[in-house]
C-alpha cells in the first residue's frame, strides 16, 4: 500500500508552511509520499516562493515527501487521497475591496461575516462546486477538507450541491482547547468543551477540566477567554455572559459589540489601515521571510496571520480517519438532527466522532432561546446565500443579505449590492451582471 497523496489548493497561500509542518511532525503515522500544491497563474510569484521553502523544509525533516508546484489541478486531484481548499478568489486585493465597500456603506466590513464575508461566498461557491465536479470524476474516494472563509457557507454548498465527502475545518476550537489547557496547567486531553453554533458563530456551552465543568470560572472572571488575533478585543461583560449561560466566541463581538467596531472600523478606514491592510502588510513581511535561502521552518510571526494551529486540526482529523481512532474534533458537517432548531441539510460546527469511513456529529438538542434567536437568523442568511451563490438569482441575493443581521435595512442591502456587484463582475459567472 502506497502513501498518502494529498493537495491543496490555494497552495501559494502564506498558510501552507504552516501545514507543511504539521505533516512533518506526524510524518511517521501518516506516510505522505506526496504533496502537491495547485495555484492560478496570478499567484505564480507566491507559488513559487511556497515551493521553494516547502522542499527546504522537507530536506530538513530528513523525510521523503515529494513536492509538486503546479497551476495543472485537474493532474494534482487526479488519485488523491486528501484535497484541502485553502483558496481565496480574487485573492487579498478582492477582501480590500469587501471591506472598504461595506465600511463606506456605513456598516461593517470583514472577510467572513456581514457584506464581505457575503461576497467572498458568492466569489466562492462556484470554483468550490467546479472543485468537486473535478474530484467526483478524478478522486472519488477523496475528503475534501475545507478551510475556505466563509467556511460553513461554503462546506453547505458542497454538502447541498455535490457527492464528495466533505469536513469544514476552523482554527477557533483548537485554539480554545489550547487557551484552556494553558489556563488549568493540564494536558489538551484534559479539557472537554461542548460546542453548539456554525462557523464563526459558535458558542461554548459548556467546560470540563478532569470531568469538572469549569464555566463558571470564566462567568465568575477567574479564568481568560482564547481571543483571535484578527478580532478586536475589547472583552466581555461579565453579566452578560452569566445571563447568556455560555461563551460566546470571539466573532460573536461583530453582532454583540457591533457599535464599538463599527465605530472602529470607521477610523481605520479614514487611515487606510483596515485588517485587509493589515493583512496584506503581514502578507508581504511573510512572503519576505519566505524568500530566504536559509529558511527552512515555519517562522514564528506567522501566527500574526489569524490562522494559528489550523495545521494542527487538519493533520490530526487526517489521523483520525487514517487510524480509525474513533476520535472526537470540532467540525463542520451535514445537521442531520443534531442542532434540532435547524434544518437537517445545512451545516453545522458541533464536536464529531470521526471513523475512517464517516463523521458524526453529536447530538446538541435544544438550545436556550439567547442563542437560537441568533443562530436560526444567521443561518437563514447562509442558507439563502448558498442558493444565489449556486443559482445566481439576484431576487436571492438581495433577501439573503437584507436577512443578515449586521445590515440594517433592503435598501442599504440594495445599495451595496450593486457596487459589490459591478466591482466582482468577472469573480460571478452565476449572475447575468
Amino acid at each position: 500500500m502506497g502513501g498518502l497523496k494529498i493537495t491543496v489548493i490555494g497552495g501559494g497561500s502564506s498558510y501552507t508552511p504552516e501545514l507543511l509542518e504539521g505533516i512533518i511532525n506526524n510524518q511517521e503515522l501518516l506516510r505522505v509520499e506526496e504533496l502537491w500544491l495547485v495555484d492560478i497563474e496570478e499567484g505564480k510569484q507566491k507559488l513559487s516562493i511556497i515551493e521553494g521553502l516547502s522542499k527546504r523544509m522537507i530536506q530538513a525533516s530528513g523525510y521523503s515527501i515529494k513536492i509538486v508546484a503546479t497551476f495543472n489541478r485537474q493532474e494534482a486531484i487526479k488519485g488523491a487521497d486528501y484535497i484541502i481548499t485553502q483558496l481565496r478568489v480574487g485573492q487579498l486585493k478582492m477582501r480590500r475591496y469587501d471591506e472598504y465597500t461595506s465600511i463606506k456603506h456605513g456598516v461593517i466590513g470583514q472577510e467572513t461575516t456581514g457584506a464581505g464575508g457575503y461576497m467572498k461566498a458568492l466569489r466562492t461557491i462556484p470554483v468550490i462546486l467546479d472543485i468537486c465536479n473535478d474530484m467526483e470524476q478524478l478522486a472519488p474516494k477523496a475528503w475534501l477538507l475545507n478551510f475556505t472563509n466563509p467556511a460553513g457557507i461554503v462546506t453547505e454548498a458542497v454538502l447541498k450541491y455535490s457527492n464528495v465527502k466533505v469536513i469544514g475545518l476552523c482554527n477557533n476550537p483548537i485554539n480554545y482547547y489550547k487557551k484552556f489547557a494553558a489556563a488549568y496547567n493540564v494536558s489538551m486531553k484534559d479539557v472537554s468543551i461542548n460546542f453548539t453554533g456554525i462557523n464563526h458563530l459558535l458558542w461554548l456551552t459548556d467546560l470540563y477540566i478532569r470531568g469538572e465543568s469549569r464555566i463558571k470560572d470564566i462567568f465568575n472572571g477567574w479564568s481568560n477567554i482564547y481571543e483571535a488575533k484578527n478580532i478586536p478585543d475589547f472583552g466581555w461583560d461579565l453579566d452578560f455572559l452569566r445571563s447568556l449561560d455560555a461563551i460566546p466566541c470571539g466573532y460573536h463581538k461583530y453582532y454583540y459589540q457591533s457599535d464599538r467596531i463599527l465605530q472602529q472600523q470607521l477610523e481605520e478606514f479614514k487611515r487606510n489601515e483596515t485588517r485587509a491592510d493589515q493583512v496584506q502588510k503581514i502578507e508581504r513581511e511573510l512572503f519576505k521571510i519566505y524568500q530566504n535561502p536559509k529558511l527552512s521552518k515555519k517562522p514564528k510571526v506567522l501566527e500574526q496571520r489569524g490562522g494559528a494551529y489550523y495545521s494542527e486540526a487538519a493533520v490530526n482529523l487526517i489521523k483520525s480517519i487514517e487510524l480509525n481512532t474513533k476520535e472526537m474534533h470540532t467540525l463542520n458537517v451535514r445537521n442531520n438532527g443534531s442542532i434540532s432548531c435547524l434544518p437537517i441539510n445545512t451545516c453545522i460546527e458541533v464536536n464529531c466522532v470521526v471513523e475512517r469511513h464517516q463523521v458524526t456529529p453529536l447530538q446538541v438538542g435544544q438550545v436556550s432561546p439567547q442563542i437560537r434567536g441568533l443562530l436560526q437568523h444567521v443561518k437563514a442568511y447562509e442558507e439563502l446565500t448558498v442558493e444565489a451563490g449556486v443559482n445566481g438569482d439576484k431576487g436571492v441575493a438581495h433577501q439573503a443579505l437584507t436577512l443578515h443581521p449586521l445590515i440594517p435595512s433592503a435598501e442599504k442591502a440594495n445599495a451595496i449590492l450593486k457596487e459589490m456587484f459591478m466591482i466582482n463582475k468577472k469573480f460571478l459567472p452565476q449572475f447575468k451582471i
